[in-house]
């Protein structure tokens, strides 16, 4: 039997209390009492074998995730990047937005309605539309599709485009025992501000003020390369505007988050634990500089402690969790998972509280209540990765060589094989080729931003997925990279490497215009 606990008001300020379903009372009592095990001790509960393969099948696949050792040629299945589902659509504004091939009929049907919940537009309330209304308060964005433009890659705020698919995370650090058992126990990734909560929201319904604007100041910098080609870097810093309800709490930083694209959610979440764990190396023990680390998070549906996989700086376990967290945050819907009607609203901003909600008696608890969070997150499990581009190129080839020779793949692992235990059966069991560990990194300084997120802290990201990377300008008509879009091209990401990553950024940085050239070349072909 499950039992719910609420981790009694850990943020006494005003922030909503964190609820969280964990099988037991004595588990609950032990999350209480502190009592749970140091984070190396929590990864020895998770799977570190791959319990979902015969011997034959094991051998199989460990044949077929061997790096690449030859670069005359393209590897087989390699144009297929995501498996069977992969899209061989023509590339397109729409290429990102297909559904996963392999799905039986009844499941394109339900991808297609999970395709109209992910553009539909909320409205405040009340309002004549019932089902459709329940928007914020307090907000960023109406629709799903609209920070997720066209399923692809948010932009920062340029010129007079306006922050939509961008925003600043908010969180501060723990104060009293409760709080940090919190953190600890990973009851909640981070402890939002006492009045603005933990996302700022740049949008309100009418009547209410937002809570503010984001504002961002660049400052050019120089990097030479290794033949003397000077690139200028942007360095930004960022600040808020107009604040709406008093100042910021003084120990509040702030993070800019710009929307990652939604290629092959479910193919990530199908991976099969001990394929990432295996790839960890948290004190770099065969020194090679790079200490991969795993995020740890909540499993909402289960209660119990699961690989991180999803979010800059990978706190979601399930695409479900990110999905209900995007529902509440960015446009203020409540859903089962985050019933909270009024969305990220806090207790120090009662002005929010007292406004309507919609939550219709006759279809359910929520704004958006079963089945609509089910669909969307199918719909955002089942988008189908673009087959590669030009895979056979000598150009490429030739890029994916330094690629592999700069060490880039010790981060950007290239394949897996997904479990044959994955809950949807198009996932199960396909060669896929993310060009990601999905582990936690430290990036250095110049990409810092001070700010923890469950097993993060403030110089580590989870290493982004690469497959269609290169369909950024066909798709959002831009070329932003990173997590807030400060880098204007692939060049310019590379070059913000640090950390973990600077003999990588150093060997690119040495390379003849020409093998440069190849390897953005071959990152423009996932």
């Amino acid at each position: 039997m499950t039992e719910h606990f609420s981790l009694r008001k850990i943020i006494k300020s005003g922030a909503r209390a964190f609820s969280l379903a964990v099988p037991g009372t004595a588990v609950a009592a032990i999350v209480l009492a502190g009592l749970l095990p140091a984070y190396a001790d929590r990864l020895t509960d998770l799977p570190h074998n791959r319990d979902d393969l015969t011997q034959t099948d094991r051998k199989r696949v460990e044949r077929v995730v061997k790096p690449a050792t030859s670069f005359d040629a393209a590897e087989k299945f390699e144009r297929m990047q995501g498996g069977a589902g992969t899209s061989t659509k023509l590339v397109n504004r729409d290429a990102l937005s297909h559904f996963n091939t392999n799905l039986s009929f009844k499941q394109e049907q339900t991808f297609k309605l999970g395709n109209a919940l992910f553009r539909k537009l909320w409205v405040s309330s009340p309002s004549s539309t019932l089902a459709s209304d329940g928007l914020g308060p307090l907000f960023n964005a109406r629709a799903c599709q609209s920070c997720h433009i066209k399923d692809g890659r948010g932009h920062p705020p340029e010129a007079a485009a306006d922050a939509t698919s961008m925003f600043l995370r908010l969180a501060r650090p723990a104060r009293n025992d409760e709080e940090r058992q919190a953190l600890e126990t990973y009851v909640t990734a981070s402890l939002p501000d006492p009045v603005y909560g933990g996302q700022l929201q740049d949008l309100a319904v009418p009547g209410l003020k937002a809570e503010g604007r984001m504002v961002i100041e660049y400052r050019e910098q120089p990097f030479e390369l290794g033949d003397g080609t000077l690139i200028s870097l942007r360095k930004p810093s960022y600040s808020v505007a107009d604040l709406g309800f008093g100042p910021l709490d003084p120990e509040t930083t702030l993070s800019p988050r710009m929307t990652p694209p939604m290629t092959g959610m479910g193919l990530i979440e199908a991976i099969h634990p001990a394929d990432i764990l295996a790839n960890a190396d948290p004190d770099d023990d065969d020194g090679d500089g790079i200490s991969g680390r795993v995020a740890l998070a909540r499993d909402p549906a289960s209660g119990r402690l699961a690989i991180g996989r999803f979010g800059w700086k990978a706190q979601n376990a399930t695409v479900r969790q990110q999905t209900a967290g995007a529902f509440s945050g960015d446009i203020g819907i409540s859903t089962p998972d985050v019933p909270s009607g009024h969305g990220d609203c806090t207790a120090g901003q009662a002005e929010c509280l007292a406004l309507p909600i919609g939550v219709q008696a006759d279809l359910g608890d929520t704004e958006a209540p079963d089945p609509v969070l089910d669909l969307v997150t199918f719909y955002s499990q089942n988008l189908a990765v673009p087959a590669r581009r030009l895979v056979d190129d000598a150009g490429v080839l030739a890029g994916k060589q330094l690629f592999y020779d700069l060490g880039c793949t010790s981060c950007h692992v290239p394949k897996y094989v997904t479990s044959r235990a994955a809950e949807t059966e198009a996932h199960r069991f396909q060669l896929i080729w993310p060009y990601s560990d999905f582990l936690l990194h430290d990036m250095g300084e110049g990409l810092a931003d001070g700010q923890q997120v469950g097993v993060a802290n403030g110089r580590e990201w989870r290493t982004p997925p690469l497959w269609g990377t290169g369909l950024t300008r066909v798709v959002n008509g831009h070329t932003f990279f990173l997590h807030d879009g400060r880098a204007r091209n692939l060049t310019e990401a590379i070059l913000w490497h640090g950390g973990e990553a600077e003999t990588a950024r150093d060997g690119f940085a040495a390379l003849e215009r020409s093998e440069r050239d190849n390897l953005l070349e071959f990152l423009e072909s996932l």
